[in-house]
């Protein structure tokens, strides 16, 4: 069975996601890192295959449960990906990336930076999971303020979403050095 960390808010078909970029269960490459960690900030490369049939539309996130805040941190939120979309090029998550379709919408980040934010565990907080899921809608497109967060979109998602694809890597303070 795949892992599917909203599982509990409903069972949803799930299909897959790969990355050439990173491994599931695997450390981040030192790209996918902060630039302020010794990374690039870079979003890596990432592929889906069998969403479920009505697809309309994608909704890409990247999460981590384990930063020292009580709420996670949200790294990066991307939504109105057309169907027709099935991967992403490593480095789209950069800000008004050419690499996103037009009608691709880039949340602002809990930095409030409307790009891909890497990875950067403080010392002493253990192995960071970052959770990377692509949600299929059942909708072409969500109508959410620019400035809403990346937890609206999670809850907007949640009433049209039809399976999910989850990838987790890992990293720790340093990570982006080893």
């Amino acid at each position: 069975m795949t892992f599917d960390p909203l599982a509990r808010f409903g069972e949803v078909a799930q299909f897959t996601l790969t990355s050439t970029d990173m491994t599931d269960g695997a450390p981040l490459q030192a790209a996918q890192y902060a630039a302020g960690s010794g990374g690039e900030d870079r979003s890596p490369e990432l592929s889906w295959t069998g969403f479920p049939s009505g697809t309309k539309s994608f909704a890409v996130t990247m999460y981590d449960p384990d930063a020292p805040t009580g709420s996670g941190f949200w790294h990066w939120a991307v939504y109105n990906l057309p169907a027709s979309v099935i991967s992403l090029a490593a480095g789209a998550g950069a800000e008004a990336s050419p690499l996103l379709p037009p009608e691709a919408r880039t949340l602002p980040n809990e930095t409030r930076q409307r790009s891909f934010q890497g990875a950067g565990p403080p010392p002493g907080t253990g192995t960071h999971r970052y959770q990377f899921i692509v949600h299929a809608l059942d909708v072409e497109s969500l109508q959410l303020d620019p400035e809403a967060t990346p937890a609206v979109l999670g809850f907007n998602a949640h009433f049209h979403t039809l399976g999910r694809a989850v990838l987790e890597a890992t990293g720790v303070a340093g990570g982006a050095a080893t």
